[in-house]
């Protein structure tokens, strides 16, 4: 919350509220002005005072005209802040998620957060409206509470009973009156936080499934998985449903007792200065004005009554967004300090030595693994699957920090990694082939070129359209989208994760012709299991078979027939080398 006020943007948010607060204090002040209206209207009522009836009603229509504008400019300028305060919180939120890759380290930690789009999207936008609603409310009430105690209390007169006499008696009513509610409605509200706490998080899970249909529509159709998908949405919802009743159960209590107390409210200070008036120590107007002043008193001391429910939503939105910021921070420590490291200091080669790489529960996948890849060579990755193949890529992208060891990469590396499925952001086909680069990055024409030569000139003249295009291709079609934009980026550093393996066997000849052709200098390394991809391939890493419950381990051959070059590890110039 406090970084905001300290942020480049503190002198704006600060002026805005500056100008919310001057609009309540006005709005304190307008009420109070009412209030004495309030006594000279009825005694002028009681008094049968035609002649102050229509001044006052002309100073009604102008306190109650100025009384609007503050009220709806005070709104304006409460929501106007919120927005900017909410677009501060999510560019850092947003910021920090992506950093370091802290939204990938997430989904791997076991206690990994759930539903962070929720969490920026919803949970932020409750809090910023929550936060300065119950602020400015809290604020109005304590303006309120000092402007009308001093009426009330002169009001009230005294009370004695007995030998007691109780100066201003009223506001001690006022006092215990509003204490007794507010322990009351702690009470009765307190499963309020977690209900609603639940609620959000099964809303946010019910949210990410159907996306999940959308996007996964063509394989469900495929399995006709129809009946299982409702049934699983169903039951979600089922979750939402079941935590709504205990909510409204929850609500219905609390607001039985709210209201109740407010209606009491409104009798109660009659009922109080009722005596005063019969005896006619009080006229009608003064009797107004006590209950009128009492009344405010009352709700400015009741705020916690009043202010529970949202203050249970409050509550549980800071601690979703708390718990997201705390375990962000956690991740990104990990990734700072990663067990497994990738430093760019390598004069060419990329090597390692003596690597463990785990899975995130700590089940070790590969061990003592030693390597050196020189530099425009292409090698193959083959073995079993589950045996740590695409673990290895991710290790040496930087992304995955279980097991230990260092990994050594060139210092001048352009490495691009290309998965089995590509990523697609939505958007124009030229964003969608220039990525990770911007838009701007290569013109049309290397763009068209690039479709062009991975078989995808159809798609050419439509570099403008905007579509969700990972579900507008094929998978082989994608494949090739993601090939384009290695002719584009045209790394010295490629690494294949199956990135044909969707393409028949021909057109994944083809392919590995163009990257010859396109990329003679890079280094090409390739995760495969057909066997006609060896013949490009003079090197190979084989993960051997791992024994049951043990690591699987690395070993080499010169791909030229299917015999082993041995455990990798060789001495020679200080770095195991490949045959």
């Amino acid at each position: 919350m406090f970084p905001y006020w300290q942020s480049e943007e503190r002198w704006r948010a600060r002026a805005l509220l500056g100008v919310i607060v001057a609009l309540t204090v006005g709005g304190v002040v307008i009420l109070v002005q009412i209030n004495d209206w309030n006594r000279a209207f009825y005694e002028a009522l009681q008094n049968y005072d035609f002649a102050a009836f229509g001044p006052l009603l002309l100073r009604f229509c102008v306190l109650a005209a100025l009384y609007i504008v503050a009220a709806g400019y005070k709104q304006y300028f409460t929501q106007k802040l919120e927005m900017h305060w909410r677009t501060w919180l999510t560019q850092r939120f947003v910021t920090n998620w992506l950093h370091q890759r802290v939204y990938y380290q997430l989904e791997l930690q076991p206690q990994g957060t759930d539903n962070p789009d929720q969490r920026i999207g919803e949970d932020l936008r409750l809090f910023t409206t929550y936060t300065l609603d119950l602020a400015v409310g809290l604020l109005q009430s304590v303006l309120t509470l000092v402007s009308f105690v001093v009426i009330l209390w002169h009001l009230s007169g005294t009370l004695t009973l007995g030998p007691i006499t109780l100066p201003g008696y009223m506001v001690w009513v006022a006092v215990v009156y509003a204490l007794a509610g507010s322990l009351l409605t702690r009470l009765i509200g307190r499963p309020l936080i977690g209900l609603n706490f639940r609620l959000q998080r099964n809303e946010a899970d019910f949210r990410f499934n159907l996306v999940r249909v959308r996007e996964n529509a063509e394989g469900i159709a495929l399995y006709r998985g129809e009946e299982v998908e409702t049934s699983g949405l169903l039951g979600r919802f089922e979750h939402i449903r079941g935590t709504w009743w205990e909510l409204i159960a929850a609500t219905k209590r609390l607001t039985f007792f709210t209201v109740g107390f407010n209606q009491v409210a409104v009798v109660f200070p009659l009922l109080v200065s009722a005596p005063r008036y019969f005896a006619g120590e009080i006229s009608l107007g003064v009797l107004i004005q006590i209950a009128n002043a009492f009344g405010q008193v009352q709700s400015a001391l009741s705020w916690f009554v009043e202010s529970y429910a949202s203050l249970a939503i409050w509550k549980a939105s800071t601690d979703r967004l708390l718990t997201f910021q705390q375990r962000m921070r956690m991740a990104r420590a990990h990734t700072e300090q990663p067990p497994v490291a990738v430093h760019a200091d390598s004069p060419t080669d990329l090597y390692t030595r003596q690597l463990d790489l785990q899975l995130p529960d700590g089940t070790l996948l590969l061990a003592d693994a030693s390597f050196c890849i020189e530099p425009r060579r292409w090698l193959m990755v083959s073995g079993p699957n589950g045996s740590g193949k695409s673990t290895l890529f991710r290790a040496i992208a930087g992304i995955w920090p279980f097991g230990r060891g260092v990994i050594h990469v060139p210092a001048d590396a352009r490495q691009l990694f290309l998965p089995q499925r590509p990523y697609f952001p939505i958007g124009s086909l030229r964003r969608a082939v220039s990525y990770p680069a911007e838009v701007a990055a290569f013109s049309d024409l290397e763009i068209a070129d690039a479709l062009c030569v991975v078989g995808l000139s159809r798609f050419a003249d439509r570099l403008d359209e905007v579509q969700n295009w990972g579900s507008q291709m094929s998978g082989g079609e994608q494949q090739r989208l993601a090939l384009a934009r290695a002719v584009l980026h045209r790394p010295n550093w490629l690494f294949l994760d199956e990135a044909s393996s969707a393409l028949d066997e021909a057109s994944e000849r083809e392919m590995y012709e163009l990257l010859r052709q396109r990329l003679p200098t890079s280094t090409i390394i390739s995760i495969a299991h057909r066997t006609q991809l060896a013949s490009y391939h003079p090197a190979r890493l084989v993960f051997a078979a791992a024994p049951p419950g043990g690591p699987a381990t690395l070993v080499a051959s010169n791909g030229a027939g299917n015999g082993s070059g041995g455990v990798l590890g060789q001495p020679g110039d200080g770095r195991p080398k490949l045959p």
